[in-house]
């Protein structure tokens, strides 16, 4: 018997291991109390993780539960060990990977969104592209003067990008971004 088939009999026999880097989206349903967002952060930077992208806010004010969303990359390895570290965390009550979710369910991706604050500076003819660029990108228009845009853009994470790229030589001054905000799609909730 060559070793592949020695391995593939065995008690101890793996599954294929993955180099590949992927990016995920977390959802962590946690109780809302002091301390709790560090020991979900500290668990990332203790491991050396990197975070993408993260939201937190207040969803059930009467249970007093908060949803964190936590976009990541990592191999589909890593991304399982951080799933199961985030689960053993005592304040956490679930985590889903909304991505792996997706996926099952023939989509690409969860449902996501992001919000962005853009100011741009310009006048003349800059200016005008940057309104003919924002009316494209569907972004309002929440204040002005004669010489600059802040627009509000609401998308998915590379339209944002897209968006922002753009603007740079048109005078883009600064961004301001959410981070992710996402929910697994069907009709049963996280708690299901």
């Amino acid at each position: 018997m060559n070793a592949q088939n020695v391995d593939a009999l065995s008690a101890y026999f793996l599954a294929e291991v993955s180099d590949v880097k992927e990016t995920h989206t977390l959802s962590i349903i946690v109780d809302n109390e002091p301390g709790v967002l560090a020991r979900v952060i500290g668990l990332f930077s203790g491991r050396g993780y990197n975070i993408d992208s993260l939201s937190v806010a207040e969803t059930e004010h009467e249970k007093h539960l908060s949803r964190i969303t936590i976009v990541t990359t990592g191999t589909p390895q890593i991304i399982e060990q951080i799933r199961h570290q985030l689960d053993r965390i005592v304040p956490v009550h679930r985590v889903r990977d909304l991505s792996v979710e997706a996926h099952r369910k023939g989509h690409e991706k969860p449902l996501e969104r992001e919000l962005a604050l853009i100011k741009v500076r310009g006048i003349g003819e800059k200016r005008l592209e940057a309104l003919r660029l924002s009316e494209a990108f569907r972004a309002v228009v929440i204040d002005a003067t004669t010489e600059h845009f802040v627009f509000e853009l609401t998308g998915r994470t590379r339209k944002i990008d897209q968006f922002i790229e753009i603007l740079k030589p048109l005078g883009l001054v600064e961004a301001s971004r959410t981070g992710v905000a996402a929910l697994g799609r069907g009709p049963s909730a996280m708690r299901d």
